[in-house]
């Protein structure tokens, strides 16, 4: 009888633990988000590293999540819609920026905002974006000489032999 009860409550709790386990993954990725927030909409070249769920920062400080990501037909570009928490209002000149956390952290969307008297409507898009730069691409231009055609002539009057023959 007594491994009954055993059993029962350790199923009791690998339960508990899976059910606290959705309920975490569920608010990480942005699911729950309550209703004190407001959607805004961005277009960038590159979202490399952002999907629904990802952060929306500003100054370091969670403000938000991006909850949808859309390829335009029309112009190639990332259409990407993110909540804002309400009570931060963002003048209508800030800019979007895809940011990484470091060389090998993830990618966050973060909002830099301007200084217009104007602030921004639920719904509307900020258009002053920046899209993610691929370390990548980065690191083959910097291995490669990163677009330098050639290396810079030598000073006038420099002298690049051992000194043989100029004695004082």
């Amino acid at each position: 009888m007594s491994e009954n009860r055993i059993e029962i409550l350790t199923g009791a709790a690998v339960v508990a633990v899976a059910v606290g386990f959705i309920i975490w993954a569920g608010q990480v990725r942005g699911l729950g988000m309550s209703t004190d927030s407001y959607p805004l909409h961005a277009s960038f070249r590159s979202v490399e590293g952002v999907t629904v769920g990802t952060d929306v920062r500003m100054a370091g400080v969670k403000i938000g999540a991006v909850t949808d990501v859309r390829l335009d037909p029309k112009t190639f570009f990332a259409d990407t819609t993110f909540t804002v928490r309400k009570g931060i209002e963002l003048p209508d000149d800030s800019q979007v920026i895809v940011a990484s956390e470091g060389l090998m952290g993830g990618s966050f969307i973060e909002i830099q905002p301007g200084g217009s008297i104007t602030n921004l409507a639920p719904g509307e898009e900020i258009v002053d974006t920046q899209g993610a730069v691929s370390i990548l691409s980065l690191m083959m231009k910097f291995a490669g000489g990163g677009g330098d055609t050639g290396a810079a002539p030598a000073a006038a009057g420099t002298d690049t032999d051992t000194g043989a023959g100029t004695q004082p």
